[in-house]
């Protein structure tokens, strides 16, 4: 029996390539947009997501979580800086946002993995079974320092195809498969404060 993923697809180039590259892998793929708050952009990211996921043939769908984004990150990030610290809002959304609260929905859809299109690569040690999270190939676009906060179960049921890849071989891939995205410039900072 085909296993099935659910991809976190922002609407970017790299989500977008590791649905691709998670379907080549023999998964059957469902394709999903997490809308965590309002911003100007949040409705051409998710048509960008949907065109490729129209592209892949898969089904595609549109969860909101921006209650949760909300309490779970941005509060974080406010009370951090409030206090003098020095926030980072991608740790803490990736650890209970992409891999919580969208994997719960996985899980619930019957999916065994949720597949992003971060830099980052897992292994399961031999000796011990624990997962292991290592950094990219790519070691200007590692991304292992925004998901080190993942635990055991997390880790098991998330799958990171662009680890092995270079940016520049990702974008190769994209345009090779007509994506409306392939030369969509990638996000920095922080997204919800504007202006970076």
């Amino acid at each position: 029996m085909m296993q099935k993923a659910l991809i976190g697809m922002s609407g970017g180039v790299d989500s977008s390539v590791a649905a691709l590259l998670t379907q080549q892998a023999g998964f059957q793929c469902i394709g999903a947009t997490m809308q965590l708050f309002c911003k100007d952009s949040a409705a051409a990211d998710c048509a960008d997501a949907r065109s490729v996921a129209r592209r892949l043939g898969i089904p595609f769908e549109v969860f909101d979580y921006k209650q949760e984004f909300s309490a779970k990150v941005m509060e974080d990030f406010v009370r951090s800086y409030e206090s003098g610290n020095t926030p980072n809002p991608c740790i803490v959304c990736n650890k209970f946002m992409k891999f919580g609260y969208l994997l719960e929905k996985a899980l619930e859809l019957g999916c065994s993995y949720v597949v992003t299109g971060h830099y980052a690569r897992i292994r399961q040690c031999p000796d011990t079974g624990r997962y292991l999270l290592y950094k990219a190939v790519d070691g200007a676009k590692d991304q292992s320092y925004f998901l080190a906060c993942l635990d055991q179960h997390q880790l098991a049921h998330s799958r990171f195809p662009l680890g092995e890849l270079t940016k520049q071989e990702a974008r190769a891939i994209a345009e090779a498969n007509g994506f409306i995205n392939a030369r969509k410039r990638d996000s920095q900072d922080i997204c919800f404060v504007p202006d970076g």
